[in-house]
């Protein structure tokens, strides 16, 4: 019997968790735009793959985005909550954690390739252990561990001040006002808070801002707005520059990593 589609917002049953003998599982679940998963952590690991949509995922003081036809690795016992940005279709892989592919502790979006795609689809054909469900296990593992990091998160800030400001620019990422005239409606000064972007988020302030605006774009391009629109939104002068600095962050333009 194939692994169901479950609509639900329950966890999954425990005879669906992975065990040393069966170290990956796939579960599968589609949800609706704007829907989230409490909060929760577990003892296996989980790679999600977004076949279609678009999710935000909130662990350890950071937001991640994961975009279309990729997928987010999630450790085992990492503290996690999911919410959809569009109607999504998560495929998950659980993962046992002697089984690791990543011995990190920090979530990490990962391109996947088209190897990857099929094995994660082929694992839905699986009601029971089998030698050929172990041989996939073996495949999926070495894929993963090949599979190329992005770097769509942005780290958020736990010093009250410092979360000021970020919040005022996550929601107005049009803001191109500089560190010293923010510092006056965060309520310290710009030394203090540049200091205090290197020691708590461990890079600078326009660095933090690039990476704040890389992640904005993800949800906005993939809900299909025009790329002129998104740079006009997030502050960009024109649409070339937005451009170039997604293809120098992500390795390709913003079409070609969409349409895909």
């Amino acid at each position: 019997m194939p692994v169901p589609v479950v609509t639900h917002y329950q966890p999954h049953p425990p005879e669906s968790h992975p065990t040393r003998q069966r170290p990956v599982r796939l579960v599968a679940r589609n949800m609706k735009n704007a829907r989230n998963l409490a909060p929760h952590h577990h003892p296996w690991g989980q790679l999600t793959y977004t076949p279609k949509g678009m999710l935000q995922v909130i662990a350890d003081n950071t937001i991640w985005f994961v975009p279309p036809m990729r997928a987010i690795w999630i450790p085992p016992t990492i503290t996690h909550e999911i919410r959809t940005l569009a109607d999504s279709q998560l495929r998950v892989l659980q993962i046992h954690a002697d089984a690791s592919p990543f011995s990190g502790q920090r979530c990490v979006v990962l391109e996947v390739s088209g190897l990857l795609k099929e094995l994660i689809a082929g694992m839905a054909q699986f009601d029971g252990p089998c030698a050929r469900e172990s041989r996939m296990t073996q495949v999926i593992i070495d894929e993963l561990q090949h599979a190329r990091p992005l770097p769509i998160d942005l780290p958020m800030p736990g010093d009250k001040r410092l979360k000021t400001l970020c919040e005022l620019l996550l929601a107005n990422p049009a803001n191109n006002a500089n560190l010293d005239q923010l510092a006056r409606q965060a309520g310290a000064s710009p030394r203090t808070l540049s200091r205090l972007f290197e020691r708590e988020l461990h890079m600078r302030f326009n660095n933090w801002r690039q990476q704040m605006r890389l992640a904005r774009a993800t949800p906005l391009i993939a809900s299909g707005m025009p790329l002129s629109q998104v740079a006009a939104e997030l502050g960009y002068t024109s649409q070339s520059a937005f451009s170039a600095m997604f293809k120098k962050t992500l390795g390709q333009p913003p079409s070609a990593f969409f349409n895909r």
